[in-house]
């Protein structure tokens, strides 16, 4: 009985005031900013990570564009040179001072496009392209030079023509084989392999001759960006040829 008297007394004296309760009902204010601070963090790492993917597969896809325009180009240059038609003798003679010119010279300059100069390539060849019904062929005089689609934008086009040719005209109508060109230069080979940057094979400079072989480079690109360009360079050996005369 004194025991239970005891536990009362005890009980009784208890301080209830020291007694915490400790309050579970959700995170505080400052704790959901952080989170969201967090989130934010993540979500912006990833979307930039995204932009950054589809940015460079962008500029991978417009590289690849380029790529292909320019080998396209090369080939049918290369096409074109491969089956060159050139004059032999006795076909052909020395021009005296009065003769027109022979139709089936190679002749290279430079033209000055804006404040630009490209070389420009012209020769005869059996690789005629027709877009007409009814599909002639023949010996086609062959133009490669460069023309001005805008101030920023130059663009390299292939005129062909069949005999009888007349004097050249650029022309709107002359199939474009590929834009964004910042240079075009060919360069010509003799039969020992010296190198020029002009030729005609009506001139007694050249000995009447034709070229053995043609280098190209062509170069593509933004012309107002150095850092953009892709460079083709490649020789080309002419299937025929006339050697020096005289």
């Amino acid at each position: 009985m004194n025991d239970l008297n005891n536990l009362r007394e005890s009980v009784k004296s208890v301080d209830v005031t020291n007694i915490k309760v400790q309050n579970f009902s959700g995170f505080t204010l400052l704790e959901i900013m952080i989170a969201i601070f967090i989130f934010a963090i993540i979500i912006t790492t990833l979307f930039g990570s995204y932009t950054t993917i589809f940015s460079n597969a962008k500029t991978i896809d417009e590289d690849t564009a380029k790529y292909e325009a320019a080998k396209n180009c090369i080939n049918r240059i290369a096409l074109d040179l491969n089956s060159t038609h050139v004059s032999v003798p006795p076909e052909y003679s020395p021009p005296d001072f009065n003769d027109p010119p022979d139709p089936y010279r190679i002749t290279g300059d430079i033209i000055h496009t804006g404040d630009t100069g490209f070389s420009r390539l012209r020769f005869t060849s059996l690789a005629h392209i027709s877009f007409e019904k009814n599909m002639q062929n023949g010996i086609a005089e062959i133009v490669y030079y460069v023309h001005a689609d805008n101030e920023v934008n130059y663009v390299l086009r292939r005129a062909d023509n069949l005999y009888p040719y007349k004097e050249f005209e650029e022309k709107g109508s002359d199939p474009m084989l590929c834009e964004g060109v910042k240079s075009l230069e060919f360069k010509y080979y003799d039969q020992d392999g010296a190198e020029y940057e002009l030729w005609d094979s009506d001139s007694e400079n050249f000995k009447y001759a034709t070229p053995r072989a043609i280098g190209i480079k062509l170069d593509l690109g933004d012309v107002e960006d150095d850092s953009d360009t892709l460079l083709f360079e490649t020789i080309i050996m002419l299937p025929v040829f006339r050697e020096k005369i005289g």
